[in-house]
């Protein structure tokens, strides 16, 4: 099958294919907060001849975080994660239980941060000004934002929401008569309300030393969005280290919480009215929404978390009532309602930060900076590992779920599609099995050694297959990594679990090595470092 560019790449012997590109390129750290006018634009993408541009060696005027985290650096590899072999699995086989790749939507003009799933429609959001829109796993249209990175994205209707570098956050809608156009209908906040509030001295609030701001606007990147369509609020979060709690219908601010020491990372909209934030303070705090004259204001429950390490992202499962947290010192700590939120225990899966969680079902996925996904699920209040889904070649910063439609309803089947962005400039789509085998931890035999070797499929590894010659995830500053270790099964500990736990390392003929370690605690993460997460 020929390769054709913004769409879903297959190739006739079943594995995914690409072009030779660059993987990364280095900006400079550029910040811009650009006053943005209220006119709305159209935008009418095409699908056979998209208005799309790319330039490898173009100038960034936009900040973009990847360049401040810890794990950038230039690669001297010039193959995309595509053009490596991946097993696919056959979208219509009903009778594979397994989780594995379908595919990869390529567009190669930016890092990928957000995504939102609706119906027969996938945005996504990069660094590159645009937001695509696929549908069937195909290019469907696009539009500019022209405001640089977008940070998140979520849906509400037939109005789309998008939070941006910038401070502001953009509503869309798509055009009545053609489909493929959108138009943006607003900013919020909104010009009529920012001039309004403007004239009233009280209304001013102080964001740093010697600045003043507007308590309806956010100073600094918006890193998050959530919903809640029961009440219609739309809450955001900002590096500005606040919490704005928005009315969807006429876009108006109604509240500005001063909801962390340092930038929030994530807010999650929960149950029983609560409103959950993770910020880079290292802390989880809990939010209550309860009514104040004739409109409703957010109080300050309780901290469930207070550790060094930044938290990164947060989500929740409505069914089970529990709250998820992935932070960067690679852990995911739950909480469960039926406990009163007590702290439920830790799922340990990843050997770099969780940077992001997306649940459905009994199912939470977790993505993290070492480009792997973990696919966790909780059944009779336990959980266990499913599978570890491999094949990006950079942090997978977003993820997104919905049913698998041609499998029918997925509250009978417990099959799911999974979108996945990443900042290796590629959107992965997964197929994914409540059914699947739990991840079998490696085996140890009686002596030092076990000649056993591992393959991908009896080890729940699906994506590229290991080349000696090639390995983009070497690192020139890190002297002591070793491609081939080390390897650790995920483990899920309850909150008073073992102080240790058996390691399997492989050395360099391949052989596995087992020994015992102390569970480590986390490790300190610089303010700058930790902000940079997001």
């Amino acid at each position: 099958m020929r390769e054709e560019r913004g769409t879903l790449t297959l190739t006739e012997s079943g594995k995914a294919r690409g072009k030779l590109s660059n993987l990364m390129h280095s900006d400079p750290n550029i910040s811009s907060m650009n006053n943005e006018d209220e006119f709305a634009r159209d935008s009418n993408a095409s699908t056979a001849s998209p208005s799309y541009y790319s330039d490898r060696n173009r100038i960034s005027a936009e900040g973009s975080p990847f360049n401040m985290s810890p794990w950038h650096q230039t690669s001297p590899y010039t193959k995309s994660p595509w053009t490596q072999a991946s097993p696919v699995i056959p979208f219509a086989d009903d009778s594979f239980p397994a989780n594995g790749l379908i595919g990869s939507l390529v567009r190669e003009e930016g890092h990928i941060y957000s995504l939102a799933a609706a119906g027969e429609l996938l945005y996504t959001g990069s660094d590159s000004k645009n937001i695509r829109i696929w549908r069937n796993r195909q290019e469907y249209a696009g539009f500019k934002s022209n405001s640089g990175l977008v940070k998140a994205i979520i849906i509400s209707g037939e109005k789309i929401f998008t939070g941006h570098q910038d401070g502001k956050i953009r509503v869309w809608r798509a055009s009545s008569r053609n489909p493929k156009s959108h138009k943006r209908i607003g900013t919020l906040p909104k010009l009529k309300d920012f001039i309004k509030c403007s004239l009233k001295p009280s209304n001013y609030v102080e964001v740093r030393r010697n600045r003043n701001s507007l308590w309806i606007r956010h100073y600094d990147a918006v890193s998050c969005l959530s919903l809640n369509e029961d009440h219609g609020l739309l809450y955001s979060g900002s590096w500005d280290k606040t919490l704005k709690v928005w009315r969807i219908s006429d876009c108006r601010c109604l509240e500005s919480i001063n909801a962390h020491d340092d930038a929030v990372n994530s807010v999650v909209a929960g149950f029983d009215g609560l409103v959950f934030t993770g910020s880079a303070d290292g802390t989880v705090k809990v939010w209550r929404r309860e009514l104040s004259g004739k409109g409703t204001r957010h109080v300050f429950l309780q901290a469930l978390l207070k550790q060094e390490c930044a938290v990164t992202a947060l989500a929740v499962n409505p069914a089970a009532s529990v709250l998820y947290c992935g932070s960067s010192d690679g852990l995911v700590n739950f909480w469960e309602r039926e406990k009163r939120l007590s702290h439920g225990g830790v799922l340990r899966g990843h050997k770099q930060a969780v940077l992001c969680l997306a649940t459905a079902g009994p199912l939470v996925l977790s993505g993290g900076a070492d480009k792997a996904i973990c696919v966790w699920k909780r059944e009779g209040g336990q959980h266990m590992c499913l599978s570890i889904l491999s094949g990006h070649m950079g942090p997978v910063k977003c993820i997104a779920m919905e049913p698998d439609r041609e499998a029918g309803s997925a509250a009978s089947n417990g099959k799911w599609i999974v979108y996945s962005g990443s900042l290796d400039k590629s959107v992965k789509v997964w197929k994914v099995s409540e059914q699947a085998h739990e991840y079998p931890t490696p085996r140890v035999s009686g002596g030092f050694h076990d000649e056993t070797p591992v393959s991908g499929e009896s080890h729940g590894l699906i994506g590229r297959e290991e080349d000696d010659d090639f390995d983009p995830r070497k690192r020139d500053d890190d002297p002591e990594f070793d491609p081939r270790g080390p390897v650790e099964p995920p483990v899920a500990d309850s909150s008073n679990g073992r102080k240790l736990e058996t390691r399997l390392s492989r050395n360099k003929q391949g052989t596995f090595a087992s020994h015992v370690v102390p569970l480590l605690s986390p490790g300190r993460v610089s303010q700058k470092v930790k902000k940079r997460f997001g």
